[in-house]
């Protein structure tokens, strides 16, 4: 496979990273036999002594320059040509992952997640140089995303609940559910943070309610870490928690429901395009419908996601799952007899 190296454009100011910059002219120095030091590199560079020690250490151990100390000129010298500075290289397909990361990013544009997300993209993208003309704005033309209904979260929020989670520290916060008129304060050991379908929620263990519980970041205020230390159960897997869920939404231990929904042609080949769970099985039914299968812990978020289809989908079973959208499309249907 082709190996492709890329700069950033200066124009878009993306080539200012420090540490990089201090290599490049440590490099520059060492080829043009000036034997530099690490005390007149660090006058030169407005560094200490042993950050440019490390630099050298850097680029001699994990680059492979060939970087010698010089007793006679009390500096460091290459001791073979080099040619250039050492590339970080990628492949196409690489360089793809890393546009459609940064495109699929792009949803938290003028969020508080904006700012550090650019920070992260711009420190990898820093480490790449150019040998051929590939450009952003060919993929931009290739690639691109689109969201809906994205969540605005507060990135002191985010900061807080994933310092907690990586210390292992419990914490308090008050909580509003959905619903509800008024916050609970809750009590919880943090075990996962997950963007599940646009929103941020926190995975923990409820010390009141001694369960685990799920928690959406925009309910969650007055964030109070304490002192106390925890240690979250090895066995714990966030994959493991939610495979019965079809959503986020989880009852690990509750009876399982075997749901049977038969879908007409028009939305029948929208629905084999995707995988919407784990457990999923379609047969094929005449006429182009057909039936899919799915085994879940609950049915609040499978049933909002079957109303959306409307009348191109039909449950068979569970039948406490046909009740539940006949209630509900009852009611939707005598809104709008209201309405008139």
């Amino acid at each position: 496979m082709k190996r492709i190296r890329l700069t950033p454009s200066r124009r878009a100011g993306l080539y200012s990273r420090p540490p990089l910059e201090r290599m490049m002219r440590m490099h520059q120095r060492l080829k043009a036999g000036r034997y530099p030091n690490c005390r007149k590199l660090a006058d030169e560079l407005e560094v200490s002594a042993k950050t440019v020690q490390r630099d050298i250490d850097f680029m001699r151990y994990r680059l492979g320059l060939p970087i010698e100390y010089d007793q006679l000129h009390f500096g460091f010298y290459y001791t073979e040509p080099v040619a250039s500075f050492p590339n970080v290289e990628i492949s196409e397909g690489e360089l793809v992952a890393l546009y459609i990361g940064q495109k699929a990013l792009a949803q938290y544009k003028g969020t508080s997640f904006e700012a550090p997300l650019s920070t992260a993209f711009r420190k990898i993208s820093d480490g790449l140089r150019d040998t051929i003309s590939v450009t952003w704005s060919d993929l931009d033309s290739a690639i691109s995303f689109r969201s809906t209904g994205r969540t605005v979260a507060d990135i002191h929020l985010f900061e807080q609940l994933s310092h907690a989670i990586f210390k292992q520290v419990e914490l308090r916060f008050d909580y509003k559910k959905p619903g509800a008129t008024r916050y609970e304060n809750r009590y919880v050991q943090p075990y996962h943070l997950g963007c599940i379908e646009n929103l941020w929620y926190l995975f923990a263990f409820d010390m009141d309610r001694a369960g685990l519980r799920t928690f959406a970041l925009p309910r969650i205020r007055e964030v109070r870490l304490s002192k106390t230390r925890f240690r979250r159960p090895t066995d714990f897997s966030i994959g493991r928690y939610l495979e019965q869920s079809f959503g986020v939404f989880a009852k690990p231990g509750k009876a399982k429901h075997t749901i049977r929904i038969v879908f007409d042609a028009f939305a029948a080949s929208r629905i084999e395009e995707r995988q919407w769970h784990p457990s999923q099985k379609i047969k094929q039914l005449r006429d182009g419908e057909i039936e899919l299968s799915l085994t879940l812990g609950n049915l609040e978020e499978v049933e909002r996601w079957i109303l959306s289809w409307g009348c191109h989908a039909q449950v068979l079973q569970p039948a406490e799952l046909k009740a539940r959208i006949a209630k509900t499309a009852s009611a939707v249907a005598g809104s709008y007899r209201a309405a008139r």
